[in-house]
């Protein structure tokens, strides 16, 4: 800690800078003074430390000080040296604040707001000179992100047809009536694989809509989409033998109700298809203060260092890509950044037992707040 503060700051070399001017700035004008009025001693004939500083003004003799004034000195030495050195710093500041409103232009660059720039007007100098590279750089980094959102989406796109063609050309294989029952069972994995390809291509879709943000919000009831999505999967949590439960408590958060029912969704489908014969799945919407979503789960042990990971697309708890239990890879991932589009932080840890405890953040609504 000590030493992170003694690491010479910018400001702080721009406030020493500052004070050894004003150091040497102030002996070079006592000197200047001092001879100064040593010649106009010597002009006006002026002896025993007498002389007139100015026509018109009455004589001023130099002499010996007297104790009070030297303890007036004392006193107010220290003070005023403090005065200087925050004059000092306060200038430093004023001449560092356009280097910190650039700092603060580029730490609210991101995904949702590519367009942030720092646009600073004046006269050509080094510091306009650095904001305008910063400008070019975020033009660059602004292009590449959305070529690359883009590509995945249009992608995307032209695959859905494809793939939508093999479907039905398995399908009408399947219901020939001379088809085999070799056929039938190659056509049922066909499907099945058609099936886990369009639920890749539309987590991919979803991804790239979810990085360019949200083009705005409305008031959403947390509790009342967590409850219908909890009806919705209790199919899905009796073939797999896993009990679903909700506790949803009234909640209200700003934000895009399709993005927010496929990110409750998403956690509620990964709980329970990552589950095991016999185990639960909680969903709760809590109260403000605190997190507005939290999903438990039961299932196998996750190791702590390996949640992280989770997040990232195409990664699962086994190494193994293809132990995939019906699933993309993307659902956690598209979990982040819907959390990261409506300005809120998800957070996950291993379950004491085994599965999983993950809670999402999201900003209140204005309507709460009134």
């Amino acid at each position: 800690m000590l030493a992170s503060y003694l690491r010479p700051s910018l400001r702080r070399r721009v406030a020493l800078a500052l004070a050894g001017m004003s150091l040497a700035g102030y002996l070079a004008l006592s000197l200047a003074l001092n001879v100064i009025l040593h010649a106009w001693s010597s002009v006006r004939h002026i002896y025993n430390g007498c002389f007139t500083p100015a026509p018109f003004s009455s004589q001023t003799c130099a002499g010996p000080f007297n104790g009070l004034i030297d303890v007036l000195v004392a006193v107010l030495f220290l003070p005023a040296l403090m005065l200087a050195g925050w004059a000092c710093w306060a200038a430093a500041g004023r001449l560092l604040q356009q280097l910190s409103a650039t700092a603060d232009a580029v730490r609210r660059l991101g995904p949702q707001n590519l367009g942030q720039r720092i646009r600073m007007t004046g006269a050509a100098d080094p510091m306009k000179d650095l904001a305008d590279a910063i400008d070019e750089a975020l033009d660059r980094l602004a292009a590449g992100y959305e070529g690359q959102r883009r590509f995945a989406a249009n992608a995307s796109h032209e695959l859905r047809t494809p793939l939508a063609v093999q479907r039905l050309l398995t399908e009408v294989a399947m219901d020939d009536p001379a088809a085999g029952g070799d056929l039938r069972r190659l056509g049922t994995h066909l499907l099945r694989a058609n099936e886990r390809n369009e639920r890749l291509i539309e987590g991919l879709l979803v991804l790239a809509e979810a990085d360019r943000g949200l083009p705005g919000t409305v008031p959403v009831r947390l509790d009342e989409l967590a409850g219908s999505v909890v009806g919705a999967h209790q199919e899905l949590a009796a073939r797999n033998q896993v009990s679903l439960r909700a506790s949803p408590a009234p909640r209200l958060v700003p934000g895009d109700r399709l993005l927010l029912e496929r990110l409750v969704s998403n956690l509620v489908a990964n709980a329970i298809t990552y589950n095991e014969p016999g185990g639960w799945v909680e969903v709760e919407v809590a109260a403000e203060p605190g997190p507005a979503l939290i999903v438990r789960n039961t299932g196998q042990v996750v190791p702590a260092e390996a949640i992280s990971a989770l997040f990232e697309p195409f990664r699962r708890l086994t190494a193994d890509r293809t132990s995939h239990g019906g699933g993309a890879g993307l659902g956690l991932s598209i979990v982040r950044s819907i959390t990261a589009a409506h300005g809120g932080a998800v957070r996950a840890r291993p379950r004491p037992g085994g599965g999983l405890i993950v809670e999402i953040d999201l900003p209140a609504s204005p309507a709460t707040d009134r």
